[in-house]
């Protein structure tokens, strides 16, 4: 079960403006980026369903952060059919984020109360999410589309709340870029988490860039 409701994900995320996107197949480096995270101010973070077993590893981390990280609310992402966004909720993913969007995983969330951010690469396809009960959609891939594909957006549904995904790097000048447009928040992944830095277990690395990114948003907002 969900150790966080709807309205304080979507809070959380909101408040920070950056959730970290990570996969590792071991459980123990996965316990220390979320550590890292939490340290450096991130309480939204998500966890991506890639490799074989990512869901026992989930497990395990969910278990950890509960204890070590009691105000991080962990998610599930790349999750594209219902089976697999059940699984991940019954494992305590506290919402579900996807590359695409895909209705009926919008019922099992919606049935549990779970956020549902679906990939969306259209204005129609913003649209569909947000009659399926989609509060936050994603606008991915953001290299691809674009800012502009999210200030256009905004234009003539303003009501619209927006994560972008993919390309997001933690730098003052990107990050402008994507709150200038109007993104109620971000997705950020191998930009935060370089393969070397991870390799050579430098989690000090990751809480200073979690900083660095939540003062840059911070100075945008205000």
């Amino acid at each position: 079960m969900a150790k966080f409701g709807k309205t304080a994900v979507l809070g959380k995320m909101h408040a920070t403006g950056m959730v970290p996107v990570f996969y590792h197949k071991d459980a123990e480096v996965a316990k220390q980026v979320v550590k890292a995270c939490y340290e450096g101010g991130v309480r939204a973070f998500e966890f991506t369903n890639r490799g074989d077993f990512a869901h026992e590893v989930f497990a395990e981390v969910v278990k950890f952060a509960a204890v070590e990280c009691p105000e991080m609310a962990m998610g599930a992402g790349s999750i594209v059919d219902p089976a697999t966004a059940a699984l991940y909720i019954q494992l305590g993913a506290c919402f579900i984020v996807g590359p695409l969007f895909n209705p009926e995983v919008a019922k099992v969330c919606n049935r549990r109360l779970v956020p549902y951010t679906p990939g969306c690469g259209s204005v129609s396809e913003v649209g569909f999410a947000q009659e399926a009960g989609c509060d936050l959609v994603k606008v991915f891939p953001g290299d691809v589309l674009g800012p502009k594909f999210v200030k256009g957006l905004m234009a003539p549904m303003p009501w619209t709340n927006i994560m972008v995904t993919g390309g997001v790097e933690p730098t003052e000048e990107n990050l402008t870029t994507w709150f200038k447009a109007g993104a109620f928040c971000v997705g950020m992944g191998s930009k935060l988490f370089p393969k070397d830095r991870v390799a050579a277990q430098d989690w000090a690395y990751v809480t200073e860039k979690c900083k660095e990114a939540f003062e840059y948003i911070e100075r945008l907002r205000n």
